[in-house]
């Protein structure tokens, strides 16, 4: 097995990330040969038994004071996972994305939950009642998240970078090489990058003026919405990197539900009216033509711009061929499916030699 991957490793241009959020997963995919980490998920680090709590009490804070107190609690939290996940891919970049479901997923909502909520954390139950009523949404995959809660609530992106910055710090101290990536999720223009790019970098700032030590750290943005794909050159100058969250993508560019696809989906692919599940296979003619623009039109605003894909299409060996004729330069999957994406990456660079009738054999 190793030695077939070795062979593929020979012929295939595209790098292979992990998407990864915990020391196991990140361990288990670099023996399994990722080249890092293209996407850590930071809202999985808060759904612990020990955090979860933290958490509710920080968004149902009264103000901001005290929504501060219990961020600092979920800064050692944080600081901590980021810190054993540069440990195990010491030398290779991990690309964190910022936080990024509505805020309402973290809340309880069953009326037996909600009680109990209430009085570890000393609040009234119709509070919390009133808070959850508030923050619950008709479509969450269109509402209030992703880059949307950094700029309502800029201290929350404060703690994520200080934690991933200064967990970077402490890690470059102990001789390990970190390479953090932060990544700004879901947005639609210019100005939002700007405006997060800005908290961002004061968070940095703060950490590096505190432990002046040499750190290499990108900033850059996830592609999941068509607008996004459509201003590419306008989005390029102001980050390092782009990838594209083809989960969200196609959700929205199909006007289709995730969730909820499974109660139609097979009626459809029975009578043919879709080929495949487009969150399986990449979709190249719609959802593909929106990745495609991004790409040229990206680096026609800054050649040098690197650009990868982290939704599960990174691990379906027809979307790898389709990325790997697109331009890209990376693939992240789950870790079980790192192998999976090295072999279709190899075998898209045959393929390629064979149509142009050079040599496609290994």
């Amino acid at each position: 097995f190793q030695v077939l991957l070795s062979w593929a490793d020979k012929h295939r241009r595209l790098k292979v990330r992990a998407n990864a959020e915990t020391p196991e997963d990140a361990a288990k995919a670099r023996e399994l040969g990722a080249e890092g980490i293209g996407l850590c998920r930071t809202e999985h680090m808060f759904f612990d038994s020990d955090r979860i709590d933290i958490m509710r009490a920080m968004i149902l804070a009264d103000d901001k004071k005290e929504r501060k107190k219990h961020l600092k609690k979920l800064l050692e939290f944080q600081h901590a996972d980021m810190l054993e996940l540069f440990k195990v891919m010491d030398g290779l970049p991990v690309t964190v994305r910022l936080l990024d479901p509505p805020l309402h997923e973290f809340l309880p909502h069953t009326e037996e939950d909600i009680e109990a909520l209430a009085k570890r954390l000393g609040k009234s139950a119709q509070s919390i009642r009133d808070s959850a009523e508030h923050l619950s949404e008709v479509n969450p995959m269109l509402g209030f998240r992703g880059c949307r809660l950094s700029v309502v609530y800029p201290e929350v992106t404060e703690m994520q970078v200080r934690a991933i910055i200064g967990a970077a710090v402490e890690a470059t101290e102990l001789g390990y090489k970190p390479f953090p990536e932060i990544m700004i999720p879901l947005v639609v223009n210019v100005r939002e990058i700007r405006l997060v790019s800005e908290i961002i970098d004061h968070g940095i700032h703060k950490v590096l003026k505190e432990k002046p030590v040499s750190l290499t750290y990108k900033i850059g943005t996830m592609m999941e919405t068509p607008r996004a794909c459509l201003g590419a050159d306008r989005l390029a100058p102001a980050v390092e990197f782009m990838s594209f969250g083809t989960n969200d993508l196609t959700q929205m560019t199909y006007g289709y539900s995730r969730d909820d696809i499974g109660k139609f989906l097979p009626e459809y692919l029975d009578r043919r009216i879709l080929p495949v599940d487009p969150f399986e296979s990449i979709d190249t003619t719609g959802v593909g033509r929106l990745v495609e623009v991004g790409v040229r039109e990206g680096r026609s605003a800054r050649p040098n711009l690197k650009v990868g894909v982290c939704g599960e299409h990174g691990g379906d060996p027809a979307s790898v061929a389709f990325f790997h004729k697109t331009g890209l330069d990376y693939v992240s999957c789950s870790p079980y499916r790192v192998p999976v994406a090295r072999l279709a990456a190899a075998q898209a660079v045959l393929f390629e030699k064979k149509r142009s009738g050079g040599s496609g054999t290994a």
